[in-house]
């Protein structure tokens, strides 16, 4: 082993957590839930063999390659192996200890670098540029470029999966949820705490059952701002207080899996001071990567030296819940709108989110939320708990594994026969969208989220204001 996979092997060492490197009890139950085993059928494919692989180079028993590194990042991070694993091996943790030691020691190839560097550092942390991505989208769709770009062949200079997901990219209004709030008339008020902190807080419908701070989220506030403003309306009409706050940044998410958790911590110790300024019993979180991250910043900053920090971290985590979860309780039922013919159903599939599902362990809500409404048929869809290939940027730095789930994925969605594919995340909405115009079914299928459709079919007092 040359000197440079010596220092990487003992910075791995390091970086990763031994208890979980050796807890791992070779059994291959996690095969099974293995996206990328399953399409592969390779062992190193697996999180087995991932682990395998990083004591192999923890031990000096082989080389950390180039072989090595395109294993750990043809992994998904969909940690849909750890319900699977009778160990309860933290093996989230370590692909993200892993992908830390390789970023820090071993540059990425010049595009890769550029795709990193561009959304992890450039765009995600700051919501002024985010913003700013908004009103380009929207100038883009709305003044005519968007139809001039797909009519003058300009979009062939990209590759397909690009125009495809270009193709793909909802309505895009340039505005955030509190400018899509306070334009369209709706109650709130501003506050500003002791220390200066600026919250936004819009009242409950009826009797308060309690306070809900609301995560707005770096690209559900950009390309899903309406579903941010159905999500309060929801929330709302379930007797929630809604508080806003302004300090609130990117939740790190992606810079975790990514591997750049300095970026990733500094993300977490802002959101736990700006919501910890905002006085609330739970954390609303609609999108299942946000939710899970959110949900795991006590492990996040479990190393940090300020013990005050550490604290506030576990409480954070404690308080996260997805929108699904506080709709069934403790929020007051909602009332749905009574269907304009008895016999008239909507055929509905549901896609979970695999971080909600495998790290925040949100599965029935969801569905039981969507199965209570009259005139709605849930077509349950085979290899739902599956990833759909989104995976954060996934589909843009691994695009042909993404590709292949994502076709396997539409046709169990074809088999259902749904109308409505339903999911809790904007990656994953994103992705079947993608989907649906890879199969050219746009006409026959729609994909929403979750927030989406209950607003469509539930009572909501704001719709008389």
């Amino acid at each position: 082993m040359n000197s440079t996979h010596e220092k990487f092997a003992q910075s791995l060492k390091l970086t990763l957590d031994e208890d979980q490197l050796t807890n791992c009890m070779r059994c291959g139950f996690c095969q099974t839930a293995c996206p990328t085993f399953i399409e592969t059928g390779l062992e190193a494919a697996s999180p087995r063999g991932r682990i395998a692989l990083m004591k192999a180079v923890v031990d000096g028993l082989m080389e950390p390659d180039e072989s090595f590194r395109n294993q750990m990042d043809l992994c998904l991070g969909c940690r849909a192996c750890e319900p699977a694993c009778p160990s309860d091996v933290k093996y989230g943790q370590l692909i993200e200890q892993t992908r830390a030691a390789i970023a820090a020691e071993k540059p990425y190839s010049l595009p890769v670098r550029v795709v990193r560097k561009t959304f992890l550092q450039g765009i995600f942390p700051h919501r002024g540029r985010l913003k700013l991505i908004g009103k380009t989208l929207s100038f883009y769709q709305k003044s005519g470029l968007q139809k001039f770009a797909r009519s003058s062949g300009a979009m062939k200079l990209f590759p397909d999966h690009l125009q495809q997901l270009e193709k793909a990219l909802p309505d895009v209004t340039g505005d955030g949820l509190e400018e899509l709030w306070s334009k369209a008339g709706l109650p709130y008020r501003r506050e500003t705490t002791g220390s200066g902190s600026k919250l936004m807080v819009i009242p409950a419908s009826g009797a308060k059952v309690g306070r809900v701070g609301m995560f707005r989220g770096c690209i559900m506030d950009v390309m899903f701002a309406s579903t941010n403003v159905n999500t309060v309306r929801l929330l709302r009409q379930a007797g929630f207080e809604i508080v806003i706050p302004e300090e609130q940044v990117c939740c790190g998410a992606l810079h975790a899996h990514a591997g750049e958790m300095d970026d990733a911590k500094q993300l977490a110790g802002q959101n736990i001071w700006a919501f910890g300024e905002a006085d609330v019993d739970y954390i609303a979180s609609n999108a299942g990567g946000c939710g899970a991250l959110l949900k795991e910043y006590d492990h996040l900053m479990h190393e940090e030296q300020d013990e005050r920090l550490q604290q506030a971290a576990v409480r954070f985590a404690e308080q996260v819940k997805d929108i699904s979860e506080l709709l069934s309780s403790p929020g007051r039922p909602l009332t749905p709108i009574q269907a304009e013919s008895a016999n008239k159903t909507v055929k509905v599939t549901y896609q979970d989110s695999c971080h909600l599902r495998n790290v925040m362990r949100v599965q029935g809500e969801p569905r039981q939320l969507m199965q209570q409404l009259p005139g709605v048929h849930m077509c349950e869809l085979q290899g739902a708990e599956v990833c759909c290939g989104s995976a954060g940027i996934y589909n843009l730095t691994q695009t042909e594994m993404s590709t292949t789930l994502l076709d396997h994925k539409m046709e169990h969605v074809e088999a259902t026969g749904a109308e409505v594919i339903v999911t809790s995340n904007p990656g994953c909405l994103l992705q079947m969208k993608w989907g649906i115009e890879r199969a050219g079914k746009q006409r026959g299928i729609e994909a929403v989220h979750l927030a989406d459709f209950l607003a469509g079919q539930v009572w909501i007092e704001d719709q008389g204001e």
